[in-house]
């Protein structure tokens, strides 16, 4: 199919969220089994040993392609299923060898950014879990917590991850649904978020508001109740809902900038 990469306003951030809650309340049990599926998988790949690690990043990026297709067969009045997250690998065996490479590489890649990330701030990070599983008080914890290689060291594991995502957010779908090769598909996809740097800063500001609110309401609102032990598991219930609304958004950003199978109207119903 032919994409056509094109800018779109910064205000297209917010509705590719607002759609993402659309979609996701029309099948909200199957797309929260999804997401469940893929915790559960990723957690038992990540507790094998040597490989288990390597093998849980290299199913990121078809996990997002999966919930791509998820949405546009919601978008379809159709029930999304485990198929999509195996449907990507049973097109052809040039694109199937694609996504391959895509997976393998963003895993290699992650693994390096994870050792050096290791090697700034592993052996500070060691001491300060050992204190902190033997109990230790405030004053002997601080030293290592304020320790300027734990900062660099999340710094480098933030940072890095948030710019191998860049080329690697649009990739998988345009490999799907464009056809392209990987190194085509990275180079489509960091211009695409280039572009459109306006939607996306908003987009990703807006998760972080939406986060944080809604963290703090459940804080105040079980505090006030007296039910603080309470909080963490509904914190956590909606912290899951909020990552699977997430990736149901995806596909929105993949059709607004590249002009593919978007639903007439459903990218400009909002222009407040």
């Amino acid at each position: 199919m032919q994409l056509h990469l094109q800018q779109v306003p910064a205000r297209n951030g917010r509705l590719w969220i607002r759609h993402g809650f659309k979609i996701f309340q029309r099948q909200p049990l199957a797309f929260s089994g999804l997401f469940g599926l893929v915790l559960l998988v990723t957690t038992l790949l990540g507790a094998l040993p040597v490989i288990g690690l390597t093998l849980g990043l290299m199913t990121i990026p078809l996990c997002s392609l999966g919930f791509m297709l998820a949405t546009h067969l919601a978008l379809q009045r159709k029930m999304p299923n485990v198929g999509v997250f195996i449907a990507p690998l049973r097109l052809t065996p040039q694109r199937r060898n694609q996504q391959l490479i895509l997976c393998g590489s963003f895993a290699l890649l992650m693994v390096g950014l994870l050792v050096v990330g290791d090697l700034i701030d592993g052996e500070v990070a060691r001491q300060l879990m050992d204190l902190m599983k033997s109990g230790a008080d405030a004053e002997a914890i601080a030293p290592l917590a304020t320790d300027p290689r734990i900062i660099w060291g999340s710094l480098l594991r933030v940072g890095g991850f948030a710019l191998l995502s860049v080329p690697y957010w649009h990739a998988p779908a345009l490999v799907h649904w464009g056809g392209q090769n990987a190194p085509q598909a990275l180079f489509s996809s960091t211009l695409a978020l280039w572009r459109n740097k306006g939607a996306f800063a908003l987009n990703a500001l807006l998760w972080s508001a939406l986060v944080l609110a809604i963290s703090g309401s459940i804080s105040l609102v079980f505090g006030l109740l007296g039910l603080m032990q309470v909080a963490p598991v509904v914190l956590l219930v909606c912290m899951l809902t909020l990552a699977t609304v997430f990736y149901v958004s995806l596909y929105f950003s993949f059709v607004d900038c590249f002009m593919f199978g978007a639903p007439p109207g459903l990218l400009d119903d909002d222009k407040a």
